[in-house]
């Protein structure tokens, strides 16, 4: 198995979560011409209760298990690594076997709680039956996961990003085609349907865990599964200890960022009611802000997800041996591809704002004007998630715990404020929620930066030189998209047209951006000759390289 570089780790895992992102965008358009409103209102329930279970289930132990790995690896414990991985699996077995009874047993309750007392429409039978053919993938998914996880912690960042865009091309294969079947050859009812369409998870999590098996097994050697003599000081109680610990602080913040964004819808509804805004205007914008702009913004924040995935088994590596130089590096270097990504991608968005939104969700001024606000913040989020991924690695719990509890709170006590502020100014209120979110990841991640370099000496200068120097790209840049925005033609109530408007104007901005980037050593400062050299002979078919 080919172990992968940080940087090539980044771009693979990235370009995989991108894909499976578009992928899960684009099979929406068929599937609801086929389920129509009804249809996709009974996907969604028993979707949503499983996706919740699914984050109970792996929240924590993948990433746990890739630190771990990567530390016994590093100091070749290689017997406490073989028993690591086969600890997580009990772990993972025992808790999916679990909630799948709980979602079995409990089908029924859930269904009463989501419906209520409604009825005309979807029926609580309906909604019981999804839910418990959503309950097998609890059995299979978790379990890829943190197979996924182990390799992670060897630097094995292509075979895992494989299975990623295998497991969604077979669930999407699956749900679209057991729709078409029991809707249009066997005229089935609708429930049949829509159970076949999210059994395709469980079809898709077959699919990738047997592609990540059937690698594995022909490098058992290499990943050190194979029988080992050698018997490590290290006890299962300890390895049990220290998968729990390390898994702990993921689990905390994955549910403080579910009620945060909780709170965040309830306080922007109630304050905009407050304030005297239609019942219309306060739903979408409210939806806009906590829902459709973060889907959107999901394609800037995978460079973040990505780089997590080859950033925490590395810095891991490093802190282990206590190379504090190659953990500063290491670090630098993610939150400089972090700019040098993402910015230009943020500010692109939020200038073609108007033809992406009406894409997704048909034209509408509103909705374009808080995406092309809400987008800016990704760029905040994205520093965030990489910085508190880098004091995980560093076992800094606290540190993690402390920022983002602070920069979280900021937020909540912030957003009533600066709405109601907004609102006697004479601009959107909607919008001071909007920038108490960006102030409260800005504080977080500063708090975090902070304790980095009082503890450990870790040094920003030359990142902050390279956001200074990313300033001229990305002001040429703007200005070649306004310009093209002035001279192309666009039909907004057409999304091809839209398309075409978005592909046309990005490819030159980013050909723009990617010139200018690389004249000034920017490119080759933060990738390294050999990669941009190896992407320029991939576009150029070998015709153009750095040699």
């Amino acid at each position: 198995m080919k172990k992968s570089s940080f940087i090539e780790g980044t771009i693979i895992a990235t370009l995989a979560i991108v894909i499976t992102k578009i992928l899960g965008m684009l099979y929406v358009i068929p599937f609801y011409a086929m389920v129509g409103t009804a249809g996709s209102a009974l996907y969604a329930y028993g979707y949503n209760i499983y996706a919740i279970f699914l984050d109970i289930s792996t929240a924590g132990l993948p990433l746990a298990l890739s630190k771990i790995i990567k530390e016994y690896n590093t100091l070749g414990k290689q017997d406490a690594k073989k028993r690591a991985f086969s600890i997580a699996l009990k772990m993972i077995s025992i808790i999916s076997i679990i909630i799948f009874l709980i979602l079995i047993v409990f089908a029924r309750p859930f269904s009463v709680m989501i419906l209520g007392e409604l009825s005309g429409g979807t029926t609580i039978e309906e909604v019981t039956f999804v839910i418990r053919m959503t309950a097998f993938a609890i059995l299979i998914v978790p379990y890829l996961s943190i197979t996924r996880g182990y390799l992670q912690g060897h630097n094995i960042i292509g075979i895992s990003s494989i299975s990623q865009v295998l497991e969604q091309i077979f669930r999407i294969v699956t749900l679209l085609g057991g729709c078409y079947l029991a809707l249009y050859i066997f005229k089935i009812p609708m429930k049949y349907a829509i159970g076949f369409a999210v059994f395709g998870a469980s079809v898709g999590g077959i699919i990738a865990l047997l592609y990540l098996l059937i690698k594995m097994n022909k490098s058992k050697k290499e990943l050190g599964i194979t029988k080992i003599k050698e018997k490590d000081e290290i006890s299962n109680k300890e390895i049990r200890c220290k998968i729990t610990s390390y898994a702990i602080p993921f689990i905390i913040i994955t549910i403080v960022f579910s009620i945060n964004n909780f709170l965040d819808m309830v306080m922007i509804l109630r304050t905009l009611e407050h304030l005297g805004l239609e019942t219309t205007e306060i739903e979408f914008a409210t939806t806009a802000i906590t829902t459709w702009s973060t889907k959107i913004s999901m394609i800037v924040n995978s460079v973040a997800t990505g780089m997590v995935t080859s950033l925490i088994p590395t810095i891991v590596g490093a802190y282990t041996l206590k190379k504090w130089e190659e953990v500063n590096n290491k670090f630098n270097k993610a939150l400089q591809l972090i700019l040098i990504i993402c910015l230009p991608m943020c500010v692109g968005l939020s200038l073609l704002s108007k033809s992406v939104w009406s894409v997704f969700y048909g034209y509408s001024e509103i909705g374009a004007f808080i995406f092309s606000m809400q987008i800016l913040v990704s760029l905040f989020y994205n520093l965030f998630l990489v910085t508190n991924s880098a004091l995980h690695g560093l076992n800094k719990s606290k540190v993690v715990y402390r920022s983002v509890t602070i920069g979280l709170t900021t937020n909540i006590l912030l957003n009533i404020p600066f709405m109601v502020l907004f609102y006697k100014l004479g601009l959107a209120p909607y919008l001071g929620a909007i920038l108490a979110t960006a102030i409260g990841y800005i504080l977080a991640f500063t708090l975090s930066l902070k304790k980095l370099k009082k503890e450990h000496g870790l040094k920003y200068r030359e990142t902050l030189k390279m956001a200074e120097k990313l300033i001229l790209p990305t002001l040429v840049m703007s200005m070649v998209v306004l310009i093209l925005k002035g001279l192309i033609p666009i039909n907004f109530s057409s999304k091809m047209s839209c398309c075409i408007y978005i592909g046309v104007i990005s490819i030159l901005g980013g050909v723009v951006y990617l010139v200018i980037t690389y004249k000034m050593g920017l490119l080759t400062k933060v990738f390294g000759n050999s990669m941009v050299n190896k992407i320029l002979k991939k576009l150029s078919l070998k015709r153009v390289s750095l040699d």
